[in-house]
């Protein structure tokens, strides 16, 4: 029986693609610093992705739809009814309802609404850093995992 607990190996192979994923992303927002590219759900992310790429929490689809879904609910929410204790709360139900019904659930994406509300974010957040964040992030996943960690990725069931 496999065990459940991962080898320190495998461990050490998914920390060091977070590690260098996040470090990438900061760098491109440090060189550039007109551009955001990080924010708090892509750490969450990185567990996923790297930790449990088989998950199908972590394939594509689910990374990339639930980041987008879950931000366009936020900037909506936040435009329309602006920011109160109930309107946070409806923008993240709205969030995980919309994940579900569309099957990308990517449960970091569920902070994304409460990020874009408290910072006050405009519609320019779902590109930078949402959307090509995402994209960016799944680039280098897949690298990393084709040629480091050596995980299918993506799932061949999920594709």
């Amino acid at each position: 029986m496999k065990s459940l607990i991962p080898s320190i190996v495998s461990a050490a192979i998914a920390g060091f693609g977070a590690m260098a994923c996040i470090t990438l992303l900061a760098y491109l927002e440090h060189f550039d610093t007109s551009i955001v590219w990080l924010m708090a759900p892509f750490g969450a992310t990185m567990v996923i992705l790297f930790g449990l790429p088989s998950s199908p929490l972590a394939q594509p689809r689910n990374i990339l739809f639930g980041h987008l879904i879950t931000s366009v609910v936020g900037v909506v929410i936040l435009h329309t009814l602006g920011v109160t204790p109930l309107s946070l709360g409806l923008a993240v139900g709205l969030g995980v309802f919309f994940m579900l019904m569309t099957k990308t659930t990517h449960p970091p994406a569920g902070a994304n609404p409460l990020v874009i509300m408290l910072t006050g974010q405009s519609w320019q957040f779902l590109v930078f850093p949402v959307g090509v964040g995402a994209l960016a992030i799944l680039g280098f996943g897949l690298l990393y995992h084709r040629l480091i960690s050596r995980h299918e990725y993506p799932a061949a069931s999920h594709r």
